[in-house]
């Protein structure tokens, strides 16, 4: 791994502005599992008062044997995932995987966005886990983590070469991304929605410019992700798009908005998600508050705790995605009825991906089996 050079901090580790220009975070606490912690220090030099330089970003490579992680959540609709990175540099201040990076012994804040994981054979090992005899398949839901489509994915192709496995086994599976790298791979994605193995969605925030350079510095711009979809659909690929997070007293004024855009732009399913505030998130979004929106701030966190039992976050199966009570409930309605409006989710008798298509191909240079 290279040498790390954090830049100087002020108190509770926040980072100067012009250190991370173009970050979401603005600190980079130690992880919670850590038993040390990160603290700034004068070295006599007056360091802490000298022009820091840029947070760089970091590649590291994830040895893991396995890419294929099992889900158990009832609330999620999918059973398998594949990320082949951790952490992302999209760096949406928001983000509910924040905190898993600190498995990893690294922090929540500026290290999810900079300190990244790279599975660089994600693709063999792929192909290996879809070959064991004992595999069956199940639709599997690319980057259930972080997105797979993130800045560094224009130069490493992992993501692109996973699909082409998949596309090798005719093996279903779902994509959610907010960024309009996903018209690269119109090609392989076409031509897998042909035998319906592949739905991809877009999730949009705002459609407000400023404000989703503030919440997501490295994501697509709204006008590119509209811009996606309609790619997406003159393709033939079914896509979709996710009103997520909707924060309230932010962004939540532009659900029917951002449902009418994807529309017009060819989308013909929707789903939303609330703001989700676990473990470290609920600091790095008050530390947001405080620079961006200082004066909605309390509105914004009373609304969130309404739904949570007057707390930040409740991650109760089936509660957390959506929270309770008359807020949330009002936020239902007004997604069923500019769902109905605008012709999104219709009923239809199945639209499930298939699996009876799946097939383990013939190993290179391997004989054919005769069962």
């Amino acid at each position: 791994m290279e040498k790390e050079t954090l830049a100087p901090h002020t108190e509770n580790n926040w980072v100067r502005p012009e250190a991370r220009r173009g970050r979401g975070a603005r600190s980079a606490d130690t992880g919670r599992f850590e038993k040390e912690q990160r603290i700034p220090l004068d070295d006599g030099w007056d360091s802490l008062d000298q022009d820091p330089e840029p947070v760089k970003t970091f590649l590291m490579a994830d040895k893991s044997k396995k890419v294929i992680a099992h889900n158990t959540s009832p609330d999620i609709p999918f059973d398998q995932t594949v990320n082949p990175y951790r952490g992302c540099e999209h760096g949406c201040i928001y983000c509910y995987a924040r905190p898993t990076h600190c498995y990893l012994g690294f922090s929540a804040g500026l290290d999810f966005e900079t300190r990244l994981m790279v599975k660089y054979d994600a693709a063999e090992r792929l192909e290996e886990e879809l070959r064991h005899r004992r595999y069956h398949p199940a639709v599997i839901a690319l980057g259930g983590n972080t997105d797979i489509y993130q800045p560094i994915e224009r130069d490493l192709k992992i993501t692109r070469q996973i699909i082409e496995v998949l596309k090798k086994f005719n093996h279903p599976f779902g994509v959610v991304t907010k960024s309009f790298l996903v018209t690269r791979d119109i090609d392989l994605l076409g031509e897998m929605a042909s035998r319906n193995l592949v739905r991809v969605f877009l999730s949009i925030t705002t459609l407000n410019h400023r404000l989703a350079r503030r919440m997501e510095p490295r994501a697509s711009t709204p006008e590119r992700r509209l811009l996606a979809i309609r790619k997406l659909t003159e393709a033939g690929i079914p896509t979709g798009v996710m009103v997520a997070p909707v924060i309230p007293s932010l962004t939540d004024h532009e659900m029917e908005n951002i449902l009418a855009a994807a529309q017009e732009a060819g989308a013909r399913s929707a789903g939303y998600v609330m703001l989700r505030l676990p473990h470290e998130i609920k600091q790095l979004f008050r530390e947001w508050l405080e620079e961006e929106a200082p004066n909605r701030a309390d509105r914004i966190l009373h609304l969130l705790q309404s739904m949570h039992g007057g707390k930040d976050y409740k991650a109760q199966f089936g509660h957390r995605m959506k929270g309770a009570g008359p807020y949330a409930e009002l936020i239902a309605q007004r997604f069923r009825k500019a769902c109905r409006r605008l012709g999104l989710n219709p009923q239809k008798r199945d639209d499930r991906l298939r699996l009876d298509l799946f097939r383990v191909p013939l190993d290179d240079g391997k004989q054919m089996s005769l069962f």
